[in-house]
């Protein structure tokens, strides 16, 4: 068995802490592993690491591959150089697998963004699925309703299989007078989004089914390279496996999910998955509270204080504060939505951004200028690189920075500071044992991430 990991999404629901540029999938939410880490833990109790794939977009990869390098001394990693939902997605991952092993293997493929904590039964119904999967069904999972939710997909089913279910049709997240008749009537099933399926069961359905996704995937070779070239991956459909193959295919099965799961796709899962209070509120991070009920508060980087609240969500983060009703907690999207449209930053970046080097905190910025804070990882080096449009003026806060500065290298110790000019190809490097930050001014007509021209890098980044 083969495991595809979707590693992709933006979680917009759960603005402001998920981002497009570091969304909820990267996030430590419940443990002290993020929900990817989390999901390729689950999965190696299915099979061998090295036969986990990865699929992600080129702006999540570098993220992507440094958390999996913790799991795995060589993750495998395809990226996307646009987003192109899930059934593009598949299909390449799919011809992937196959070109690599010379198979026609079962493959299971899962959300990175799921909380599943019952691996014993979460592997039992993967074999049961995998049953199916090998008579030439491509498998679903369904959750058992147990209240009538808004926030899913449906899946109706048909008369039992030996094993499962046969499927009548997939439905649209309903309201919520359907969703009671979809409860009432037994039949209905939540969507996980976790299929499972022959390589060549899969792509056959999709040359039926959606033939101009399966003619793209036809010129892309990865006999002779990984990556996943622009010309033609920008040629695809944007569309979900969902939409592409799962709602016209006749050969689609349902297995009950048998573990617990949870998408966590708004706060309100994640209040509903975290412990409570003795007045069932759920507070995280520096909380001051005084007389609330049922309500949960995440203090990021400051103290929040509340007072007689009552079924209320509050988030804060360094830029940003969302405060709902925690039954409105699905409509957070519409605000993402609004910043993105508003071309507001925020729906973008925290002002803490992760790399794979370590991370850098905006603290100031203005017309022409912008000043961070850069945390440099012990072992850890910047990418050797120069810039068009500004330049760059160091700190060494803590630590000790090596700096290549056109070929010419530098030692600095805390107080020291060196300037970068426009254009000057340079980099910054932490080879000792502790970790390094700077604070970093920046100068120019321009000021943005996007002035980077990079020669080298340990990541893969060039």
């Amino acid at each position: 068995m083969y495991g595809i990991i979707l590693a992709g999404g933006s979680g917009s629901r759960l603005w402001p802490l998920s981002r497009e540029l570091y969304p909820k999938q990267l996030l430590n939410l419940i443990s002290d592993k993020s929900l990817l880490q989390s999901t390729f833990e689950r999965l190696t109790n299915c099979m061998q690491k090295d036969e986990i794939l990865s699929i992600t977009n080129t702006k999540h990869s570098a993220n992507v591959r440094m958390q999996l390098a913790q799991q795995t001394e060589n993750p495998k990693v395809l990226s996307e150089p646009v987003s192109k939902n899930t059934a593009p997605a598949i299909a390449l991952a799919t011809k992937y697998i196959m070109q690599e092993t010379g198979e026609d293997p079962v493959i299971l493929v899962v959300p990175s963004d799921h909380l599943i904590q019952d691996k014993e039964h979460f592997l039992s119904t993967v074999k049961k699925g995998e049953k199916l999967a090998e008579e030439g069904y491509i498998v679903t999972f369904g959750i058992k309703p147990n209240y009538p939710e808004t926030g899913y997909g449906y899946i109706n089913t048909l008369k039992p299989l030996d094993i499962g279910f046969k499927v009548k049709e997939f439905v649209e997240k309903p309201n919520i007078e359907t969703a009671e008749k979809y409860l009432k009537a037994g039949t209905y099933y939540w969507n996980s989004g976790i299929f499972m399926f022959k390589a060549s069961t899969m792509i056959a359905e999709i040359e039926k089914n959606a033939p101009e996704i399966a003619k793209i995937a036809q010129n892309v070779d990865f006999t002779k390279s990984s990556d996943i070239p622009f010309v033609e991956f920008d040629k695809m459909p944007s569309i979900s496996i969902d939409y592409a193959v799962m709602e016209k295919s006749d050969k689609i099965a349902l297995v009950a999910l048998e573990s617990d799961w949870n998408d966590l796709g708004s706060w309100q899962s994640i209040y509903d998955v975290s412990k409570k209070d003795e007045n069932n509120n759920v507070f995280i991070g520096h909380v001051i509270d005084e007389g609330s009920k049922n309500s949960f508060v995440y203090a990021s980087s400051k103290l929040v204080t509340t007072i007689g609240l009552e079924d209320t969500v509050i988030v804060e983060t360094e830029d940003a504060i969302l405060a709902c009703k925690k039954d409105r907690t699905q409509d957070v999207k519409h605000i993402y939505e609004t910043l993105k449209k508003q071309n507001d930053d925020t729906h973008l970046i925290h002002k803490t951004v992760y790399r794979p080097w370590g991370y850098y905190t905006v603290i100031a910025q203005g017309d022409g200028f912008l000043s961070k804070i850069i945390h440099v990882n012990s072992g850890q080096k910047l990418s050797v690189q120069s810039h068009n449009h500004r330049s760059e003026h160091w700190v060494v806060l803590t630590g000790t920075a090596k700096v290549v500065l056109e070929a010419n290298e530098r030692i600095l110790s805390p107080g020291h500071s060196v300037d970068i000019p426009v254009k000057a190809i340079h980099s910054l490097q932490n080879p000792y044992k502790e970790a390094l930050e700077i604070i970093e001014v920046q100068k120019g007509d321009i000021i943005a991430e996007d002035d980077i021209i990079r020669y080298e890098d340990i990541y893969g980044r060039v």
